[in-house]
């Protein structure tokens, strides 16, 4: 308090309570970003939610007497609910005072280089080439590139016009290109606006135009957030958070569903099923957990509680990064935490010995060269702007102070030298536990409140397709039924229909989509006839409906939609949805008769019946069926449904040929990100686009879409092997590749090394050869390729000569022990077996494959052993190690063990996600010598 005082802060703190309290009264989703989470007196005032002395959060981060500038609070709030925040301060406070900060984009090193090169008319080829070697660093300048890349500096000194551009660019780096409304920022003034600096039409807001009234949208500044901060103006960020919608709405469905109040900040902390949530990377929808890398860290972190979730949360970013596999050892105790000096065990125990918070760098500073925490956090922050004279001035005066207290020099220089590049790129921890606990939320939410946590996600997709279609996969594979828009159930956005309604063959809730998710159907019809439906009744027949709509509203191109998307498909049953569609013309003549008679006041011959006799309506005749064969009609449904929905609701043309080549595949089209550059996976899909292309030699290629459960991606056919594969790239085939996932420049490659074609009939791939689809850089958490070890799914093994029974996966990828299956006489492999013979010998058999961690192998190696003495009983073990060289390493190891205990902690260790398996359940047997083996990378 007497530093809020001091610094003159205190109106600033009661206009952020004011906000605040306003947001908790209207219930609106909110929470505090950044290092003011960590102060004692926003959360007496209840404007945040988190104790700052349960996570030891420094208030001084926040606010010191040491550095005089303004405080910053940030909110973050539900995005959906925005502009009512912003709207209430601005009438709060007054409209003349409260504006929103503009923002200037500026012209980076590549930027400036395409721009340049398309000023002066050169090709494209030539601009791209050089703007593709300028590096993906943040903040990287063209000077900067050319020292880098001795192929851009090449260029430069070889090529005149090349000189020439670069020359140019260097000009217009950093200059402003555009204009534009800063995402979160709002400043709000004592006096009005126009005394203290110059402001604009806001005319990029939202339902702004040049006939608004100046007062319909708040003005924009003419000066950027830096210069506002600099003239003293007060500042807050609203930024708007899907994620809180997200909660906000869940927690909504689940007081209506099923009668239950959930206060986020009251869920118990280290919930087991939250916890196994992330232990089994099933982070869809998770606040900062759905990349692909974040999933693989935190898979094998697996954190107990809300510390270590916001621990992961600073560590997975540039930087930091490099320290994650340090933390997680420590934590599971494969290493020790190493302390230059044991006085820092107490300031780093919690992170395991590893710097992972800014706060953590000023607790060094006063504890090593007796700084206050707010000398400690000058220090820091001329840490971070990296300037050689002040970094000097901090260097003296850290080693310094340590001397006075007593600390060898050669120490305290070793200190400096350790925190200096963390006091830049390290979160500060109050704004990882802010972002850690909205994580945790989220997730306990999904493992106890799957159904209505999906439906909020689904809510806000919007009109994002690609987004629903991927949450409707997770949906999918959460064993929740997503069921199709329908005009006599669907309201406009996606809700749930308890088993009371339609629900599922098993009486579970179902998630129903909504009217406006239909591509081409605008919110305003669907409240009309909603409403129409809710007053008078339920449609009865397509008749019925079609004699109660607007047909002004509800116009042709809207109907046809609804009808193509399989809205209307419950009015006629029996009609079919090619019928209807076909139908949509006399559906909305009828519509239109209905409406002129309404409004001259007349009335049908039928409507003389009166309500107490049944009124026979007017028939409708839908044309007649389709004589089509009935697998074209079905491509063509599907295809409607793919187009105006963004996903397949009928059945995905995929879900077959998924189902059998599931063992194969390691890596969804949702995985391939930059996160795997550099790997080799397995992926499957139905091809929907082929893009024939020719190189700059006139060699021909090609690049084809594939799409599976989780969506789209797209693959590379070289020239090297595109004859060869040329025939199988048809719209519509199934194919199964192996892949190599490559970032070149600002692009992701995926480029094909192996192909095989997918046969419908004989559900198998064609011409198939399972070693020849094993990916070569194992990473994990992957699942499994049968072609080799290396993930969670029944895979061929590497050749043996044992006939003895083995372990294998079920398509989770957990282990059995089985018994082996013998080869049939010319060597091939058998016939997948339903289940082992119960009367054979039985072993359990794990294979590894070697990765380029040497490190990480030993680790994992050394728990596996420590697991199989911790479960002791009759079952023999062998294991199999793959080297890079393909070189097979066959142990038999002296411990016999008990399985069923034992299979799912094994399976975790290999990299493998999903539930225990009952022992036996053979899913695949394989290979020359008729062994199936559980795999891991």
């Amino acid at each position: 308090l007497r530093i809020i005082e001091e610094t003159g802060f205190i109106e600033y703190m009661l206009i952020v309570r004011d906000i605040a309290h306003f947001m908790r009264g209207r219930n609106i989703p909110m929470g505090v970003r950044g290092s003011a989470a960590a102060s004692m007196v926003l959360y007496c005032l209840g404007v945040i939610e988190i104790e700052p002395t349960q996570y030891r959060l420094v208030f001084e981060r926040f606010l010191n007497p040491e550095r005089l500038s303004m405080p910053d609070v940030d909110f973050d709030i539900a995005d959906d609910r925005r502009d009512e925040v912003i709207n209430y301060t601005a009438d709060r406070f007054g409209r003349d005072h409260v504006a929103q900060i503009i923002t200037f984009g500026t012209l980076g090193a590549k930027a400036a280089i395409r721009d340049t090169g398309r000023a002066l008319g050169m090709s494209y080829g030539d601009t791209d080439r050089i703007a593709r070697l300028i590096p993906d660093t943040l903040g990287i300048t063209i000077d900067g590139a050319l020292d880098q890349v001795a192929e851009l500096s090449g260029a430069y000194q070889a090529e005149d016009p090349i000189r020439e551009l670069i020359d140019t660019a260097r000009g217009l780096e950093g200059v402003a290109r555009h204009a534009s409304t800063h995402a979160a920022a709002v400043v709000i003034t004592r006096e009005p606006l126009t005394d203290v600096l110059p402001v604009q039409r806001n005319i990029s807001a939202k339902g702004a135009s040049k006939q608004d009234e100046p007062e319909a949208v708040l003005p924009t500044t003419q000066y950027d957030m830096n210069v506002v901060e600099k003239i003293g103006l007060l500042k807050l960020d609203f930024l708007g958070l899907t994620n809180l919608t997200i909660l906000g709405h869940a927690v909504d469905l689940i007081r209506e569903h099923r009668g239950e109040e959930i206060k986020l900040i009251e869920l118990p902390d280290g919930d087991e099923q939250t916890m196994r949530l992330f232990a089994t990377a099933d982070t869809f929808g998770i606040f900062q957990m759905e990349s692909a890398g974040m999933r693989r860290n935190v898979a094998e972190l697996q954190p107990r509680d809300i510390r270590e979730v916001a621990a992961m949360v600073a560590l997975y970013r540039p930087g930091p990064m490099e320290h994650i596999g340090t933390y997680i050892d420590a934590k599971h105790g494969r290493t020790s935490p190493a302390y230059p000096h044991p006085d820092l065990a107490e300031i780093l125990d919690e992170t395991y010995g590893v710097i992972v918070y800014q706060d953590q760098v000023l607790e060094i500073a006063k504890q090593f060269a007796g700084y206050s925490l707010g000398q400690a956090d000058v220090m820091r922050k001329a840490m971070g702007k990296k300037i050689p004279e002040v970094m000097l001035a901090e260097r003296e005066g850290f080693v310094a102070g340590a001397v006075a207290k007593g600390y060898d020099q050669k120490l305290a220089e070793g200190l400096f030298d350790l925190i200096e590049p963390f006091a830049g790129y390290a979160f500060n921890k109050a704004h990882a536990f802010s972002y850690g606990v909205i994580a945790y939320q989220t997730a306990y939410l999904k493992a106890h409140y799957p159904v209505e946590f999906m439906t909020a996600v689904l809510v806000s997709a919007g009109g994002s397709q690609d987004r629903i279609a991927v949450a409707v996969a997770e949906c999918s594979r959460l064993g929740i039924k997503v069921l199709p828009p329908d005009v006599a159930r669907s309201q406009t956005r996606f809700t749930i229909e308890n088993a009371d309604g339609d629900g599922d063959s098993n009486g579970a809730p179902t998630i129903r989509f909504g009217l406006a998710q239909i591509k081409n159907v605008g919110s305003g019809a669907i409240d009309e006839f909603i409403a129409e439906r809710d007053e008078e009744g339920p449609f009865s027949s397509l008749e019925d409906f079609a004699r109660r709509i607007n047909p002004r509203s509800l116009n042709r191109r809207a109907l046809e939609a609804m009808a193509q998307a399989g809205a209307l498909d419950s009015l006629d049953v029996a009609a079919g949805r090619h019928r209807m569609v076909a139908g949509v013309e006399r559906i909305l003549s009828l519509a239109q008769q209905e409406q002129r008679l309404r409004e001259t006041g007349q009335t049908s011959m039928f409507d003389m019946f009166g309500t107490e006799v049944d009124t026979p309506l007017a028939a409708l005749e839908l044309p007649p069926a389709d004589p089509r064969q009935e697998e074209v009609l079905r491509q063509e449904l599907l295809t409607w449904e793919k187009e105006l929905l963004g996903t397949y609701i009928t059945e995905h043309p995929f879900a077959d040929a998924r189902q059998a080549l599931d063992q194969y595949i390691t890596a969804e089209s949702s995985d391939l990100t930059a996160d795997l550059a550099g790997h080799t996976e397995v992926v499957a899909g139905a091809v929907t686009i082929v893009r024939p292309l020719t190189t700059r030699q006139g060699k021909p290629f090609a690049a084809i879409t594939i799409e599976d459960m989780s969506g789209q991606t797209e693959l590379t056919i070289w020239p090297d092997s595109y004859e060869q594969w040329s025939s199988l790239l048809v719209q519509g085939e199934v194919l199964i590749a192996l892949v190599e996932i490559r970032e070149r420049g600002d692009r992701l490659t995926i480029a094909v090394k192996q192909l095989a074609a997918y046969d419908r009939e004989t559900h198998a791939p064609i011409d198939f050869d399972p070693r020849r689809f094993t990916p070569r850089t194992p990473r994990p958490g992957r699942r499994a390729s049968a072609g080799g070890p290396s993930g969670d799914r029944a895979s061929a093994p590497p050749v043996s000569n044992s006939d003895e029974p083995a372990a294998t996966a079920n398509g989770r990828g957990q282990l059995h022990a089985v018994q082996s299956a013998p080869a049939n006489g010319n060597g091939t492999p058998p016939a997948p077996a339903a289940t082992p013979d119960p009367g054979g010998p039985r072993r359990l058999l794990i294979t590894m494959e070697e990765t380029t961690d040497a490190p990480s192998d030993r680790r994992r190696l050394k728990k596996i052993i420590e697991q199989l003495s911790a479960f002791p009983g009759e079952l023999p073990v062998e294991l199999l190690i793959t080297t890079r060289g393909d070189a097979i390493e066959r142990l038999q190891l002296t411990a016999t063990v008990s399985a069923e205990p034992l299979i799912p902690r094994i399976s975790s260790l290999l990299g493998v996600l999903g539930s225990a398996v009952e022992v036996g359940d053979l899913s695949a047997v394989a290979a020359a010598d008729g062994l199936a083996v559980a795999s891991g990378g």
